[in-house]
């Protein structure tokens, strides 16, 4: 029998957590233990003993709490607060795909659109579908970049606040997106991570070739770099806590300690240790062990 911390994260004002709710949670796991709030009406842990697997019991938690909106999480009791944060960008940290504005800018949004979701459920490699949205972009002006920047993008809420806390308790905390450097240099510095990866697009003359500088960050890209900032920093994978939407973080999701589907796809889902489907990415913290009080709000 395995001890387990499962947290419920609902939301003060939208999704109130109540102690009916924790009732009907242990109603469904047969099961009763110590309950302690992060905060009121708002994520609480449930601390509980379990022949079952993790992500068996938050799966039958979710159960219980069906039409409710709350996310239920599940994970070991030990090393619940990670060292090393490594991030996605595109619907993860901020609410668009930066290639899915540049289309609509240029009012080829349609065709990237319908490529960019069959690259997050799975059904194409990220590589090919880079491909081929960029040879749709040819000629665009680089100066595009940033206005789509400034009129286009928004960050997700929570996201300061997760990175912000998580760097004020030492881990590391990094940006890794198959989009572009543009874009996750600017978001990096918004946000507070400590550093970032992307791929460079190609221009000549101020257009865009269709070319990318290097190789294309993709799936394999992420893993890497997950292994070799834990190679360099003594970590081992399962201080890591990895974050992502779309098959394209599969990998690295899979090999972090702790992989959380964020408002992901179903493909994604299928891979991660852990979900959020309802709330903001203060919930990444709350998974953690954290308090709000201990929250660095932005």
């Amino acid at each position: 029998m395995a001890s387990y911390v499962l947290t419920l994260i609902g939301g003060m004002e939208s999704v109130p957590l109540e102690p009916v709710h924790i009732e009907r949670v242990y109603q469904r796991l047969a099961t009763a233990g110590e309950t302690r709030w992060l905060a009121e009406r708002e994520a609480c842990d449930l601390f509980i003993d379990s022949l079952l697997p993790a992500v068996d019991i938050a799966e039958r938690a979710r159960d219980a709490l069906s039409g409710t909106a709350i996310d239920t999480v599940c994970t070991s009791i030990e090393g619940r607060r990670r060292k090393l944060l490594i991030s996605d960008m595109d619907s993860t940290v901020i609410d668009q795909e930066c290639i899915d504005e540049l289309g609509d800018a240029i009012g080829v949004g349609s065709q990237i659109r319908e490529i960019t979701a069959a690259v997050i459920g799975g059904d194409i490699s990220f590589s090919d579908a880079l491909r081929k949205r960029l040879a749709l972009m040819i000629g665009m002006d680089r100066r595009l970049l940033k206005s789509v920047y400034q009129e286009r993008i928004s960050l997700k809420a929570g996201g300061r606040t997760l990175v912000q806390t998580m760097r004020h308790h030492g881990a590391f905390c990094i940006l890794v997106s198959g989009g572009f450097t543009f874009f996750t240099r600017r978001i990096a510095e918004r946000i507070g991570f400590h550093d970032h990866q992307g791929n460079e697009l190609a221009f000549e003359d101020g257009k865009l070739t269709g070319e990318i500088l290097g190789p294309i960050l993709g799936r394999s890209a992420k893993l890497n770099t997950l292994r070799s900032l834990c190679e360099e920093k003594g970590l081992a994978p399962s201080d890591v806590l990895a974050v992502g939407d779309g098959a394209n973080d599969i990998k690295m999701i899979e090999a972090a300690g702790l992989g959380v589907a964020f408002h992901g796809s179903d493909s994604l889902k299928k891979r991660a240790n852990a979900r959020i489907d309802h709330g903001d990415l203060t919930a990444l913290l709350y998974i953690q062990g954290f308090r709000k009080s201990e929250f660095v709000l932005s």
